[in-house]
């Protein structure tokens, strides 16, 4: 007779589908268009390598000629001789992606579950989507921080930025109401810094003290959520801009180099396409391990789980030496994660190509 054993409850493959597939239901980034999944960066994680470049051409400049009616006026191929006005080419640029290679494993009991009447194993299993939205949110949050201290750093090395042209900065040498603060006239500045791309703004991720703020000022409205009738409302700012509450953004609780200044803190203005997502699949995504002689023979199982992430904010390259798993999050002070201002470099050479901006307020 077939013994049923803790392995064949999970289908590997089969449940690392549907994990994804959880995964990006149940992630606010992805479902506001902020991660937009790309094929290119897939295909990337389907094959070998740490880091990849990917090429895109740069706008087309210049103006265009006046017509006239001279037959013996000729536009030259290279632009030499009388006639200079030569053929325009276009221009290419090019960013660099990494590779984000995560694992975690979580374990039960054999006799605790029959103990408890519950399985543990099935609790564990059903939260593991949620776990991963959360980490790639993580992620996602560290990368965003090292393309703005890279910013916030002179440019070297054929960086092409202009010092903090991504921020507006209020905070002030001290709290002041309706100055320092989070206001619409401070958050409209900070828009405004992308020209007339300001127009491609979609959201804002905040900390939940600026949230409260802004709630007080009535800048907040709730309203369906349209991409997902299931989840209920969710609050726009200022009619229009999808809000992100994360308080893992640079604030006075942060750790190490991510703790700011008593009352400061960082929001971000996030447009849509500003960042690149890649998923792939490690070879093993999902492991069942028994280990029968645990427990004094009561036994127990492991689940392991593994993904692999690509995030890369638009018009950046990486530039860190990452360990073979890739990045970690880390913390801004430590190099070579993804935090860290050393590990970005923009290679978009206008402002307005970068679909990013960021406020920082001083809220007490």
């Amino acid at each position: 007779m077939a013994v049923v054993r803790v392995s064949d409850l999970v289908i590997p493959t089969r449940f690392a589908s549907y994990l994804q597939q959880r995964t990006e239901e149940k992630s606010n980034l992805i479902r506001s268009g902020l991660l937009v999944r790309d094929p290119f960066l897939d295909n990337f994680l389907a094959g070998p390598g740490l880091t990849i470049n990917v090429p895109s051409f740069k706008d087309l400049t210049g103006s265009p000629r006046v017509s006239g009616d001279d037959p013996t006026v000729r536009i030259a191929e290279d632009g030499s001789g009388s006639q200079p006005n030569a053929h325009k080419g276009i221009g290419t640029s090019q960013e660099i992606a990494v590779r984000l290679s995560r694992n975690d494993s979580w374990t039960d009991m054999d006799l605790a579950g029959a103990l408890a009447g519950e399985d543990p194993m099935a609790a564990i299993m059903g939260l593991t989507a949620s776990y991963w939205a959360r980490a790639l949110q993580k992620a996602f949050v560290a990368t965003v921080q090292g393309v703005f201290n890279d910013n916030a750093a002179a440019p070297s090395g054929g960086d092409t930025h202009t010092q903090n042209d991504l921020t507006v900065d209020v905070s002030g040498g001290g709290y002041v109401a309706g100055v320092t603060d989070f206001q619409l006239e401070a958050l409209i500045n900070a828009i405004t810094t992308l020209g007339d791309s300001a127009e491609d703004i979609v959201a804002v991720m905040m900390h939940s003290i600026v949230l409260s703020r802004a709630k007080k000022n009535n800048l907040v409205d709730s309203i369906p959520d349209s991409t997902n009738t299931a989840a209920g409302n969710i609050d726009v700012i200022a009619g229009k801009y999808r809000v992100i509450v994360d308080d893992g953004l640079p604030n006075p609780a942060g750790t190490g180099a991510n703790q700011t200044a008593t009352g400061i803190y960082h929001t971000w203005f996030l447009g849509t396409g500003a960042f690149r997502l890649g998923m792939g699949s490690p070879s093993n995504p999902v492991e069942v391990e028994r280990k029968p002689e645990a427990g004094n023979g009561g036994g127990q199982s492991i689940l392991w789980q593994r993904v692999e992430w690509c995030i890369h904010p638009v018009g950046h390259a990486w530039i860190g030496t990452a360990p073979v798993g890739g990045p970690d999050n880390g913390d801004a002070s430590t190099a070579n994660t993804l935090a860290h201002a050393d590990s970005w470099r923009r290679v978009f050479p206008e402002r307005k190509q970068i679909k990013l901006a960021r406020l920082i307020t001083r809220e007490a």
